[in-house]
């Protein structure tokens, strides 16, 4: 009988060696692809979530001072008033206004004039905060919200009616009758940012 070779010859071993060599390189390069797409992904998401909370931040300010109203509060403590708005560079509060257009879905009995004041914290983050009702208490504690981290600088300046601007309002030795109730006919916001840098906007106080 003659002898034929098998028609059916396995891998030798160095085959198998670079077969598994190969599969582990593309295997490396896919997951090396795949982690920069997520890491990409996440970026860009970080960066959305960042212009959200900046554009949204802008937004809340623009819309307080466009709705300024000539309605000064009680001091907590005592008879007298504070401005309706009021506002000084030097001060540790950047501003403290009345506004109106503070929806009430819930149809809570209240007022839709709303008290707010800005202010940055300790930690470099921009925060708004309001009270319940207009003429409060020793007691009545604000309800604080960060508008958005990484702050460098928080300025306004305000425009009177013959179109002069001023660092703070009321107006340096403004003292006629309305002092009180006397309003801006403009407002520029100047927000600079770590990441952003500087943002202006104005803004036309309705009225």
């Amino acid at each position: 009988m003659s002898m034929r070779p098998s028609l059916h010859r396995g891998f030798t071993l160095l085959e198998i060696l670079i077969a598994v060599a190969i599969f582990v390189l593309v295997g490396a390069m896919a997951m090396g692809g795949y982690n920069e797409l997520v890491t990409q992904s996440q970026i860009l998401e970080s960066n959305n979530a960042r212009s959200r909370a900046v554009q949204a931040a802008v937004q809340r300010m623009v819309q307080d001072f466009a709705t300024l109203e000539p309605r000064p509060v009680r001091e907590p403590l005592g008879e007298s008033y504070q401005p309706a708005l009021r506002a000084d560079a030097r001060s540790q509060l950047l501003a403290e206004l009345t506004h109106s257009g503070w929806s009430n879905p819930a149809g809570v009995p209240r007022s839709t004039l709303q008290r707010v004041a800005y202010r940055i914290d300790e930690e470099g983050r921009l925060r708004r905060e309001y009270w319940y009702v207009l003429d409060r208490t020793l007691s009545g504690e604000p309800v604080s919200t960060v508008l958005v981290d990484k702050v460098e600088r928080v300025e306004f300046r305000f425009m009177d009616s013959n179109g002069r601007w001023h660092e703070q309002w009321p107006p340096l030795g403004y003292s006629a009758p309305d002092a009180q109730r006397f309003r801006p006919t403009a407002v520029e916001i100047t927000l600079e940012l770590e990441d952003w840098g500087e943002i202006k906007r104005l803004v036309e106080v309705a009225g």
